[in-house]
């Protein structure tokens, strides 16, 4: 297998864009647009796609519920033609706060309203006349002037990949994506999210090798891994006590199938509490770790080594450094070493 590298593309600074050039000349595959409450996933990504020439582009990810699916699909069109077919669409559901604190949608039946996204999105960009009876989305409109429609300007395909954490979203990651978009991902406990995805795939036919695998990993270079692992590791108390509701959090759940259920209960519990620096101590250290690229060039050859042969197809990495500078200079530091790594398996 042959590891690749996707970072993100930050945010919509044009100086931060423009470093996308230079990371492609460096030898990134892809580049990924984020999107929260703060910048939307797509912009950054056409603005990318002008100045460079062979780099994939992908959203990581367009929030579901957001858009209608038509919409996403029309975005998804505008993007390959603009890219010479280089966009990848990455979505997911976000969560409740997000979802329905910020876009003022109701966050309910995820997995189904992810699966007749893409059956509409897919139906869009091959050309078909679009007629769907779903329960999230109908179309037409049932007892409307709506009528079936076919976009004119259909490519044929666009990559759809899955954000998902949950084991029924990630059986149709499986089933019906192009890739999947993982993140409090460790290689030590791979199989938690890829046994569900090649169950899901072969359910309908496929392979695990028809989803290509993509996981988060944030990059440092450094000789003291211990500081470093508390440091991430802390940098999770926020992601266990604030994101989602008290019942509803897809990260705390993933952790938990991982194995450190006890650990992630008394990061809520302080979190909640109010003892946030407590909190952030608590956190076990190898989800720092062991969710990171973090070491000398030894240590994070070795990490490369694990990721690699956990299935792991593309690593999308966070670099760390105050300057643009610094972060290519890393990422270029990294690269070699996955050259490297790569190299031992031709």
């Amino acid at each position: 297998m042959t590891l690749k590298i996707g970072i993100m593309a930050g945010n919509a600074d044009p100086a931060a864009l423009d470093s996308m050039r230079d990371a492609e000349q460096l030898g990134v595959d892809s580049v990924w647009a984020p999107e929260a409450w703060m910048y939307d996933a797509l912009t950054p990504l056409a603005y990318i796609a002008a100045i460079t020439d062979r780099v994939r582009l992908a959203t990581g990810i367009v929030q579901l519920g957001a858009r209608s699916p038509a919409m996403l699909a029309m975005s998804a069109l505008a993007m390959q033609k603009m890219s010479d077919g280089r966009f990848i669409l990455g979505i997911g559901t976000s969560g409740p706060q997000v979802m329905e604190g910020w876009h003022g949608i109701p966050f309910d039946k995820p997995v189904t309203r992810t699966s007749e996204t893409i059956d509409i999105i897919k139906a869009v960009v091959s050309g078909e006349r679009v007629s769907y009876d779903g329960k999230v989305h109908q179309l037409p409109l049932p007892d409307s002037q709506g009528r079936s429609l076919r976009s004119p300007v259909a490519e044929g395909d666009v990559p759809i990949y899955i954000a998902s954490m949950g084991p029924a979203n990630l059986k149709l990651t499986g089933a019906k994506s192009d890739g999947w978009i993982g993140t409090a991902f460790m290689p030590e406990t791979a199989d938690a999210y890829i046994d569900p995805i090649r169950e899901g795939a072969e359910a309908e036919g496929r392979s695990l090798d028809d989803v290509e695998i993509t996981v988060a990993a944030g990059l440092e270079f450094t000789d003291d891994i211990e500081a470093a692992g508390r440091r991430h590791a802390a940098g999770y108390a926020f992601t266990i006590g604030a994101m989602g509701s008290s019942s509803t959090n897809f990260y705390n759940h993933a952790f938990a199938r991982q194995g450190f259920a006890e650990g992630i209960a008394e990061v809520k519990r302080l979190w909640e509490a109010g003892d946030k620096e407590a909190a952030g101590q608590a956190v076990p250290i190898e989800l720092g770790l062991h969710t990171n690229l973090v070491g000398d060039e030894a240590a994070i050859t070795e990490r490369l080594r694990k990721y690699r042969d956990a299935g792991v197809d593309t690593i999308r990495v966070g670099l760390n450094g105050d300057t643009t500078s610094d972060r290519l200079d890393q990422l270029a530091r990294l690269l070699d070493l996955v050259r490297a790594v790569n190299a031992e398996m031709s």
